[in-house]
C-alpha cells in the first residue's frame, strides 16, 4: 500500500523533494538495484502526463529525490493534480507514494 504525501509546487520555480523510504518498522529500505518513475497528471484518468519528475536514488540511505526544473513548473497550469511514485526492481513494480500536487500560481515572470 502506497504512502500518502501531498506536494505544493510553486509555478516557475525549481522544485525538489527528498523522500526517505522506510518499512513498517521504521528501518531504511535498501534501494540497491531499483529504478523509479513518477508523473503528475491532471486526473487519475488523464491519458497524458502534465510533467514527469526526474528521479534519483541514494540506495544505501533509502532516499529518493523527485525534481522538476523551473521550465517544467512554468508549464504547469496553477491548480490541483495527482501524482505517484513507482519503483521497479527487475520488472517487479511497486507504487510507494501517491498524493495530490497543488501548483501555486507565479506572479513574477
Amino acid at each position: 500500500m502506497a504512502t500518502k504525501a501531498n506536494l505544493v509546487i510553486d509555478q516557475g520555480s525549481t522544485y525538489s523533494v527528498n523522500l526517505d523510504l522506510t518499512d513498517e518498522n521504521g528501518d531504511v529500505i535498501d534501494l540497491t538495484g531499483y529504478t523509479a518513475n513518477s508523473q503528475i497528471r491532471k486526473w487519475y484518468t488523464s491519458l497524458t502526463s502534465a510533467a514527469t519528475f526526474t528521479t534519483s536514488i541514494n540506495a544505501a540511505s533509502g532516499e529518493l529525490t523527485l525534481s522538476l526544473t523551473a521550465n517544467q513548473t512554468s508549464n504547469l497550469v496553477a491548480g490541483r493534480y495527482v501524482y505517484d511514485v513507482e519503483i521497479d526492481q527487475n520488472g517487479v513494480i511497486s507504487r510507494i507514494v501517491e498524493g495530490i500536487v497543488t501548483v501555486t500560481p507565479q506572479v513574477t515572470k
